[in-house]
């Protein structure tokens, strides 16, 4: 594949019509930040031009994204709590709504962990490729906080609102065969065939009727996600609210410790 446009954490590949767009931090399990976020408007941007056929989502190393970067710590608001809400609707939203209204399909090659927002990016794409040692997992609950991304939506739509229950409130990993059960993924491939079936079915898609696969995508949106936008902005100011508790406040600490939080229900 040849190199396109550079990017601080994302990398940009041309094979022919396909443009692959791989998050790259794999020292930190490829996990957000603003600037991940940025890069990727950027490179959904690029995708958006006429000569793509095709997109592919994935992550550098041995992750998908393993979520926002905690490390990274927060911004304050007025208040001084920490803000979520502002990363949430400058960046990370616009990012999962140009994933599904950019007129083209998008696949997620998800070749690891796929947790958190990382697990809504993977969501919101098209098609769902999966190695078969990789894993979703929507972990927000396991700091205190709620699903967002639009996992809120898309797992739901996916997989059954028993499932979302269960993935949002018992925060624990769906491995990649699980997944393919579910309706999280549409194809499970192992290990070794991973590359293989990401890149036959970019080549196939991108070979395809791209104004038929737009029209289709439209019809998806209208009927699946007509209210995204709306979901999108209750998961910010739910998390809001959740950013100021005393759970998310120890979740925090004890994922910083690597201990056992200690939820008090406040």
């Amino acid at each position: 594949m040849e190199p396109d446009l550079q990017l601080e954490t994302v990398n940009l590949h041309r094979r022919g019509a396909e443009l692959r767009i791989e998050l790259n931090r794999p020292e930190a399990l490829n996990a957000f930040t603003l600037q991940v976020g940025r890069d990727l408007l950027t490179a959904l941007e690029r995708a958006s031009e006429d000569d793509v056929r095709v997109v592919v989502l994935t992550g550098a190393g041995r992750a998908f994204s393993s979520g926002a970067d905690l490390r990274q710590g927060f911004e304050l608001t007025e208040a001084g709590q920490p803000d979520v809400g502002t990363p949430l609707r400058t960046v990370y939203h616009p990012v999962i709504l140009a994933v599904r209204e950019l007129p083209k399909p998008v696949i997620a090659a998800v070749n690891g962990p796929a947790a958190g927002i990382g697990c809504s990016l993977a969501l919101a794409c098209d098609l769902v490729v999966a190695r078969e040692s990789a894993y979703f997992l929507l972990a927000f609950v396991n700091i205190g906080l709620v699903p967002d991304g639009g996992s809120s939506a898309f797992v739901p739509v996916r997989a059954g609102l028993p499932r979302a229950a269960e993935m949002a409130m018992l925060g624990e990993r769906v491995p990649a065969p699980t997944a393919l059960e579910w309706g999280l993924a549409n194809r499970v491939a192992a290990d070794e065939d991973f590359e293989a079936e990401v890149d036959a079915l970019a080549a196939r898609l991108a070979s395809g009727p791209t104004r038929s696969y737009a029209g289709t995508k439209a019809q998806l949106n209208a009927w699946a996600y007509r209210g995204l936008a709306d979901q999108l902005e209750l998961e910010a100011r739910l998390q809001e609210e959740m950013a100021a508790s005393g759970d998310f406040t120890e979740g925090v600490a004890a994922f910083a410790s690597k201990r056992t939080p200690e939820f008090r229900g406040v």
